[in-house]
């Protein structure tokens, strides 16, 4: 697991003064981006050099408490799941007093972006998604 701060942004809530419920996911792909970062030129060169995406094939979530402007999040991140060309990716968001605000799962499949089709995960890629898989999912 890692974990991963993040302050929440004017940008970021909606009329109600609410972190707006899509924005969980642009701080989960920022989490992600964060896992991956220890590859050799990061998550940046896995995509733009590279040419191996892991997009989205599933997303689940489940909120728990309201989270405000100005508030800072915790995003611990985990594996739950390995395949040979996908992951499930779980992330808990937890406010600056200890709140669960929300829980969420993402599936990725790992892509060449040339051809846009699955392909086999490269091997620094699995590495890492070992270190953080969680015995307990």
């Amino acid at each position: 697991m890692i974990s991963f701060e993040r302050e929440v942004r004017f940008q970021d809530v909606d009329a109600a003064g609410l972190l707006f419920f899509p924005e969980f996911l642009s701080y989960a792909h920022e989490a992600m981006e964060q896992l991956f970062a220890s590859l050799e030129g990061g998550y940046v060169r896995l995509i733009t050099e590279r040419k191996v995406g892991l997009p989205a094939v599933r997303i689940q979530s489940v909120f728990h408490a309201p989270v405000r402007y100005g508030d800072r999040l915790s995003i611990e991140t985990r594996v739950l799941a390995l395949g040979n060309r996908s992951m499930k990716l779980g992330y808990l968001f937890r406010r600056q007093d200890g709140v669960l605000a929300a829980e969420l799962e993402h599936t990725v499949v790992t892509t060449d972006l040339n051809l846009l089709r699955s392909c086999e995960m490269p091997a620094d890629v699995r590495r890492i998604a070992e270190t953080h898989l969680d015995p307990d999912a």
